[in-house]
Order: structure tokens, then sequence, then C-alpha cells
């Protein structure tokens, strides 16, 4: 056999097969290595979706206990501050659970350093509503029909006054269609407007807190204050206190969850920009939904639509001014497709409320509308790429 000397090395050569069963060797090798990285980020990939899984299941608890704990402090600052039981939803539990994602539109539409994050703000303004007015009036019909029985109800009519609640809709209407009209269209003075939506919103607090209305069963008995359960008679410091601990609580778990949502999107191949049209409206308006499952639990849906309703009120003013004085304020399709929904919603609501006998169950179909929303946009989105 010849030999080959290099550099003092002896070299011999190998035959075929030797060499394909090197070769194989190698192979076996490199595919291992392969396997074993695959596997390694497979499992990382796993741990971090069942991390994000478990987080955003604690953040809902969270969310949930709190809203427990807000919804009785709320209604004894109400008390305490002479508030009716209505204005209590409608002002002070509306404006509490709205505050942090309106700080959050704060942020994005005057501290945004590019057009993608003020575009964030933009969307909250319209994506509250719509989420209020679809899913959030969905779940007091679903929850009002689950809990008949332990209400000891006949059946799931609407016990208060929709000829209230119709009213409430045509003025959430009339100022939304003009954020709407405000979206599609640009002129010099554009911008100033926004301070005429904030003039609506103080103007709407004010007919809540003097309405007559405003001071229906102030004489209804409350549940003793978390914070106090054996003093009948909690001071105002108190019920201060449980509130603002829990509106913390609420604000900081909600940050987690939008979060943990994303996160799971990103994990599952859902695109960045349908998990910010689609699922963050829904996690952000979490609180004002869990209030009124609460609420509505306990039979007290009037609280609960009267805090969705205000919920709603603040989200066409006080975001949608900040995003109009501070944006350009224009609407791109998706965007479009959900103020024309929830536009819709708000419209089927008019007309039901109009009748003055409301059953929980005509609420339910509204969660469909998010739902046609949802594909509308997936399409739309799924056409431009």
């Amino acid at each position: 056999m010849a030999r080959a000397v290099i550099f003092g090395i002896v070299l011999t050569p190998k035959s075929p097969g030797e060499t394909f069963g090197l070769r194989c060797a190698h192979l076996c090798r490199a595919s291992d290595v392969v396997s074993a990285i695959v596997f390694s980020l497979a499992r990382q990939r796993f741990f971090s979706m069942a991390l994000s899984v478990v987080l955003f299941l604690l953040c809902a608890a969270a969310i949930y206990l709190s809203c427990e704990y807000f919804v009785n402090g709320v209604e004894w600052v109400g008390r305490r501050l002479g508030i009716g039981a209505t204005a209590t939803g409608t002002v002070l539990a509306a404006f509490g659970t709205a505050l942090p994602e309106s700080a959050v539109t704060f942020i994005a539409v005057v501290f945004g350093r590019d057009t993608a994050q003020k575009e964030i703000g933009v969307g909250a303004a319209v994506g509250g509503p719509l989420v209020l007015s679809t899913i959030s009036y969905a779940v007091v019909g679903l929850v009002l029909w689950s809990s008949r029985h332990k209400l000891r109800r006949g059946n799931t009519e609407l016990q208060l006054d929709t000829l209230r609640l119709s009213s409430d809709q045509a003025w959430f209407l009339l100022i939304f269609i003009v954020v709407l009209a405000l979206g599609l269209v640009s002129f010099p003075f554009k911008r100033w407007l926004g301070i005429l939506l904030f003039g609506a919103y103080g103007l709407y607090v004010w007919r809540e807190m003097t309405a007559g209305h405003g001071r229906e069963h102030d004489d209804e008995q409350l549940e003793p204050l978390k914070f106090r359960p054996r003093n009948p008679n909690p001071s105002l410091a108190w019920a201060s206190l449980q509130t603002f601990i829990a509106l913390v609580v609420i604000a900081v778990a909600s940050h987690g969850f939008v979060n943990q949502l994303e996160s799971i999107g990103t994990h599952l191949g859902v695109s960045p920009q349908l998990v910010a049209l689609i699922l963050s409206p829904v996690a952000t308006e979490l609180p004002e939904t869990l209030n009124a499952l609460i609420w509505v639990r306990q039979g007290r849906e009037r609280l609960a639509l009267a805090n969705i309703s205000g919920a709603m009120m603040i989200q066409a003013t006080v975001p949608a001014g900040l995003g109009v004085l501070f944006t350009t304020w224009r609407f791109d399709p998706p965007l479009v497709i959900a103020a024309s929904t929830a536009t819709t919603a708000v419209v089927l609501l008019w007309l039901m409320f109009r009748r003055q006998r409301v059953s929980g169950i005509s609420l339910i179909p509204l969660g469909l509308l998010y739902v046609l929303f949802a594909i509308i946009v997936a399409l739309v989105q799924h056409s431009r790429v």
C-alpha cells in the first residue's frame, strides 16, 4: 500500500468503505448535535410558554381578587361621599378602572418616540369602547343567565331603568361618531377639538352627579368593608385606602396580564399586530368586565351596567381627546372596522334599552360582534402580507 510522508507524518490512504464509514460517523455526530440543539430549543420554548401561561393565570386571579376589593371599597367611598349608587358606578368605579389604561394612552401619545408608539394609544382609545360595548355586555347577560337560580329570579330581565341606559348610549353614540369622523378627515385646527372631548366628559360627570337618578337605592345594605369587616360604618379613610390599594394591584396585574398575553400570542405564532388589535383591548378592559361580573352575581346589574357605560364614556373622551391633541388621529382600515363595529353595537344597545324590557339573554349575542370584528381584521391583515 502506498504511503505518503508530509511533515514527518505518515499518511495511509483509506479504503472506500473506511471513508464512507468515517463520513457516516461524522454525519451521525452532526445529526446528534443538531437534534440536541433542536431539543434544547424546544424545551426552552415549552418552559417559556408554560411560564407565560402560569403568569397569565396568576395575573388574571390577582385582577379578579383585586376587583372584589375594589367594588367593595368604591361602594363605601360613594356612600361616605354621599354619591348615589348609579353615579358611583358611572363616575367613581369607571374612572378608577379606566385610569391605568388612560395613563398608558397618555404616555404613548405624548411621550412616544415614533409613530408606532403613538398608534398604540390611538388603538387603545378605539379598542376600549369596542370591547366594552360587545364582550362586557355579553358577559353581563351570560352571568345573569347562569346566576338566575342563585338570585331566585324566574327570568333574566334587567331590573333597572333601561330608559336611562338608552340615554347613556345615545350620549356616547353622539360623541363616538364625532371621534370616528375626526379619524377620517384632516384639517388645520383638528387637534384643538380634543379639548372639546375633555369638556364633554366634564359635562357627563356633572350630569351624573346632579341627576335625580344618581341617588336611587342609597338605602340598600352594603357588604362590610373587607379591610374593616367588623365595623358596620367604616370611615372614608379606610374605604379610600382599600380602593386605592386594590386599584394599584389591578394596574400592576393588568400590565403583567397584557405582557403575558402578548408572549403567549408570540409562542402560538400569532402576529404582534393581531395581538395588539384583537387580544390586547380585551386584556386592558378586563377590570371593567370583572367588576360587572362581580356586581351581576350579587344581583346588582344596575351598578355593573353603570360601570360599563361610564367606562365607555371615559374611553370615548379622555384617551380620544389625548389622541386628537397629540397625534394625527387618522384611522387605518382595522381601526375603521373597530370603530364601526363599536358603533353598531351601541346602536343595537340603544334600540334594546328603548324597549324598556331587556333580558340578559338578548345581551349575549353582542359578543359575536367582537368575534366578527376579529375575523375581518385577521383577513385584512393577512391580505396585506
